[in-house]
């Protein structure tokens, strides 16, 4: 059976990450999309999208997100795959706002969790809508899944008919309140995964890269960005989201892996080509 080329996604901006933490987080549409093309470079074939007002706190505004989609795309060809966990306090309807710019992908979120000393809300009435307005667009979805649980409740969801399989999942480990970075963990989750389904793992802080590598072992993909990682080593700050996605390609190739080009993600992820 042929080896599956590696899907490595950039989380270039996230909500929660500053620019006192690194100068080289990127706020604006044009910053954006140069990290965008960057990291599409470097192996990126999916740029995971949050977007930030000019002082640089987390916002889901439609419009901002359409400036950065547009100039994303005309510099590259990547997935953009919107957000819609936004950031912890915001409402429902202010975190679907995305998914009026009708992206190719968008992340659901499957459950709550603490997260840190905040608690991340995704009750299954607002993920049941999540998922409603998503099919009805055409946006494909990707799992987040914090703990365990989250996987489970995909498969009852799945089961409802919210939600379709085989998927694409990504699990987010090491956050304070969910489930912990470990490769014990890891392969639990991968063992509970429908038949066919696919997999990412984003870790997070020193995670990010050792999870990264452990994933693409395992013949799953990977997430690296500014967003949940800063340090490229251990005091050393990355000047960017593509010098992480760079060190993924090398780790994807080392384990007998080549790097998906976004043609092949979209085929792997089941996305349709639209325009």
């Amino acid at each position: 059976m042929p080896v599956r080329p590696a899907i490595l996604t950039a989380a270039i901006c996230g909500a929660e990450t500053t620019r006192e933490q690194t100068p080289y987080l990127p706020i604006t549409a044009d910053e954006l999309a140069a990290e965008a093309e960057r990291c599409a470079q470097a192996g990126a074939a999916v740029i995971h999208l949050h977007v930030r007002n000019d002082d640089g706190t987390p916002t889901q505004d439609r419009a901002l997100f359409e400036k950065a989609i547009r100039a994303i795309r005309a510099r590259c060809d990547v997935i953009v795959q919107t957000t819609t966990g936004g950031a912890v306090g915001m409402s429902a309807e202010e975190r679907a706002q995305p998914l009026l710019c009708n992206p190719e992908m968008a992340t659901l979120n499957a459950g709550s969790l603490n997260f840190g000393d905040d608690v991340f809300m995704n009750p299954f009435p607002m993920v049941r809508e999540f998922a409603r307005r998503m099919r009805e667009r055409g946006i494909v979805p990707e799992l987040e899944c914090y703990d365990a649980g989250h996987v489970e409740s995909c498969i009852a969801l799945a089961k409802e008919g919210v939600i379709d399989m085989p998927a694409h999942f990504d699990f987010v480990l090491g956050v304070r309140g969910g489930l912990g970075a470990s490769e014990e963990n890891l392969e639990f989750l991968v063992g509970k995964l429908p038949q066919g389904c696919s997999f990412s793992v984003a870790g997070i802080g020193r995670h990010q890269l050792p999870m990264a590598e452990l994933s693409l072992r395992l013949g799953g993909h990977a997430r690296c960005g500014l967003e949940d990682n800063v340090y490229l080593s251990k005091g050393v700050l990355a000047k960017g989201s593509y010098e992480l996605v760079a060190r993924l390609a090398q780790m994807a190739r080392a384990a007998g892996r080549s790097v998906a080009t976004s043609a092949q993600a979209r085929e792997l992820l089941r996305i349709p080509r639209r325009g």
